[in-house]
């Protein structure tokens, strides 16, 4: 459990902030992106649109569920043989996570 998702870090008793959405963000994978999606979607969804928070979850989500069926690369090349494509190729290569 995250310490964003704590019940001490309700967001009835506790003011939810960047920080918090950014614990949940982590290192994240393919194969967890949409696990990560739903956690940081629960933590913000009482938040106003303006809430700066809110807008770096909306953000987060984005890039995590493009992540989820566009961001692996399956398999690797070897004699005479192609990696598999991802699972949606037509969608390009993964956001730089560092942008």
């Amino acid at each position: 459990m995250s310490e964003a998702e704590h019940p001490a870090r309700d967001p009835a008793r506790h003011e939810v902030t960047v920080e918090d959405v950014r614990q949940l963000m982590g290192a994240s994978t393919p194969h967890f992106a949409l696990q990560i999606r739903n956690r940081i979607a629960r933590l913000i969804r009482h938040l106003p649109p303006d809430h700066p928070a809110r807008v770096e979850g909306e953000r987060e989500i984005a890039r995590l569920e493009h992540l989820a069926v566009a961001g692996e690369a399956r398999g690797i090349p070897g004699e005479g043989e192609r990696p598999l494509p991802s699972l949606q190729a037509e969608a390009g290569p993964s956001p730089d996570p560092a942008a």
